[in-house]
């Protein structure tokens, strides 16, 4: 099979019309296109299909990306506002009750969660009609890192979140959320076990807009670090460390940028300097779990600009409008198994797998992340472990999108964040009279 390269397939320009707002019920179609059917029906329709679902993630200030890490640093104190005339932006800087439910970094993440979900819904259930399975393990497995995503990201901001797509839907639990991102997952590895993915597929699908911007999607490992992430976030402590065990922590798992599709981080906020920058070099920790002196980490995610305000800056992965931004990070699995040895009061393997993360230089990681710091030295308590390991998750994966979850999980005081969860937006509850009442924090 010859390789398929749509970069600008109709369901991508779709998307873009539509991120501008709709609540999870909208019916995604365009008259001016293709019949849905006769795209959903080939291998080729299916592949663009697919190819849209990460551009609409991980493209402009629209995409998911972009407004992941922007609410999750605004509200756990990562980032500072440059320019209050952001509204958006602006709104979740000061927190609390100034987050609008007509926020657009709040709806935008909203509306492009739930237009990738319905959008991999179609893939994955075409998928399993086309003749060529093992093609078909391909399309199901990539689709699914992005439902998957899409699920978690609307579990990890939301108190509820929508059970499916379509009209007027009922809402589940966030920890029901986290369990439907596991299940998806579970069904297409179980597919990709029945039938591995073909190289027809693995050279179908640019993984990467441009071959000069390093690695892939590498669609099994991100499965299973997703698995192990929302597992983790569901309490189900077995699953997310047999899931962790299975990840080779040597491989990259990336979201690839070039000239064309740019970095949004970079693209919005670093290049600019008038949108936010990193608060300070504490990376939003309080006193005492700040970074040690001599922490790798730190100058690896913040710059330091000595002559010209701000003083501190973007740099990690939204450094350059090609920085490819991983779909999760070595190290994140390596803390899943922290946490879980140490929420199962096994000590000895949870300083083991600390101490990785400690010690660990950054040309032992394949993103180049490490601390380079001494073993672990302090006490040897299930309370005192489960502190570092926040505190380490906190600057192994700064400006990551996952903080939040960080904070509610290990119980750190409400002085730490601006919100707990936002609210519903605005369209949606227009639209949905299912849509549940906003929290109060």
């Amino acid at each position: 099979m010859k390789p398929v390269n749509i970069k600008r397939s109709a369901y991508f320009l779709l998307a873009v019309m539509l991120m501008q707002g709709t609540a999870c019920k909208k019916d995604y179609t365009d008259p001016t296109k293709a019949p849905k059917d006769n795209v959903l029906s080939s291998v080729r329709g299916l592949t663009g299909v697919a190819i849209g679902l990460q551009r609409v993630y991980s493209a402009t200030r629209a995409g998911s990306l972009y407004n992941i890490v922007t609410a999750d640093g605004f509200v756990t104190n990562q980032l500072n506002i440059l320019n209050q005339g952001n509204t958006a932006e602006y709104q979740l800087y000061q927190g609390a009750g100034k987050v609008d439910p007509s926020n657009t970094i709040i709806t935008n993440l909203w509306t492009s969660s739930n237009k990738i979900i319905y959008d991999a819904d179609n893939i994955i259930i075409n998928a399993g009609k086309l003749d060529d399975k093992a093609y078909a393990s391909g399309l199901i497995g990539y689709a699914t890192i992005f439902k998957a995503l899409s699920i978690g990201s609307l579990a990890m901001f939301w108190e509820k979140v929508p059970g499916s797509i379509g009209k007027n839907v009922e809402f589940i639990s966030q920890a029901d959320g986290y369990k439907r991102a596991v299940a998806v997952i579970d069904s297409a590895l179980n597919i990709i076990a029945a039938t591995p993915i073909s190289a027809a597929f693995t050279s179908a699908i640019p993984q990467k807009p441009s071959p000069a911007t390093g690695a892939a999607i590498d669609v099994i490992n991100s499965l299973n670090a997703l698995k192990a992430r929302y597992a983790l976030f569901a309490g189900n402590y077995t699953d997310a460390l047999a899931a962790a065990n299975l990840v080779d922590l040597t491989k990259k798992s990336s979201l690839n940028f070039d000239a064309v599709t740019l970095n949004p981080i970079f693209e919005t906020a670093t290049s600019t300097n008038n949108v936010y920058q990193p608060i300070d070099s504490t990376m939003g920790l309080p006193a005492g779990l700040e970074p040690d002196a001599g922490d790798k980490r730190e100058p690896f995610y913040i710059a330091i600009n000595a002559t010209t305000a701000p003083r501190f800056r973007i740099n990690g992965f939204g450094a350059s409008s090609a920085t490819p931004f991983p779909v999760y990070l070595p190290g994140e699995i390596t803390l899943i198994k922290a946490e879980v040895y140490a929420r199962q009061n096994n000590m000895p393997n949870t300083i083991v797998e600390l101490n990785k993360i400690l010690t660990k230089n950054p040309a032992d990681d394949p993103f180049g992340v490490g601390a380079g710091l001494t073993p672990y030295a302090g006490p040897v308590t299930q309370a005192a472990l489960l502190e570092q390991i926040y505190r380490h998750r906190c600057i192994e994966l700064y400006m990551s999108g996952l903080k939040l979850e960080d904070e509610r999980r290990f119980g750190r005081p409400l002085t730490e964040r601006k919100r707990n969860f936002f609210p519903y937006p605005l369209n949606e509850k227009q639209n949905n009279p299912n849509t549940p009442v906003n929290p109060g924090f």
